[in-house]
């Protein structure tokens, strides 16, 4: 009985120092693959999805142990791309956004594998359409914050969720650390 409760305080140490590591540090490449769910700028019923909000973005740790073990700082690029059809009466044409911009977040670790970050996003959006009767396009400054976790299955793998306004209000989809 003696011997057990040591093995298992022993096992308990081991699992609670192990997991204590950091999942974000200086060094770190993760690449984020994002599919968006709600977007501001094309609703309505006249509008159709063509390609739906997707988004990607790399971020590498510049800055470990910001006030504590369990801070850090990133920075990287974000693209995201969305295409939509307005049909309405005699008019039926696709717009399509493009975001390119640079991101920079504070992450700190709350619960072990769980990676939470919040940051901000800075960069320029391009829309146009190929209307025949008034085709336009237009490059608007972009600048939003967000909130995001990323929860690592693996060493590597992760779910990840951004909260915020990039191409889209919420972004899902997975996080792969290089």
């Amino acid at each position: 009985m003696k011997k057990n409760l040591i093995l298992t305080a022993l096992v308990l140490c081991i699992a609670v120092t192990a997991g204590a590591q950091n999942t974000f540090n200086k060094g770190d490449k993760v690449l984020n693959l994002g599919l968006g769910l709600g977007n501001a700028i094309y609703t309505g019923g006249y509008y159709s999805t063509v390609v739906p909000p997707v988004s990607a973005s790399f971020e590498l740790g510049i800055i470990d142990h910001l006030f504590d073990d369990k801070s850090s700082i990133g920075v990287g690029g974000y693209i995201g791309y969305m295409c939509y059809r307005y049909d309405y009466s005699i008019y039926d044409y696709k717009i399509s956004s493009l975001i390119l911009s640079t991101k920079g977040a504070f992450h700190y670790q709350l619960v072990n594998k769980l990676d939470t970050y919040a940051g901000l996003l800075i960069g320029l959006n391009f829309e146009s359409d190929n209307d025949p009767d008034y085709d336009w396009s237009s490059t608007t400054l972009k600048a939003s914050e967000f909130v995001g976790a990323r929860y690592y299955f693996t060493d590597n793998f992760a779910g990840m969720a951004e909260i915020g306004y990039g191409i889209a209000y919420l972004n899902l989809g997975i996080s792969l650390k290089f």
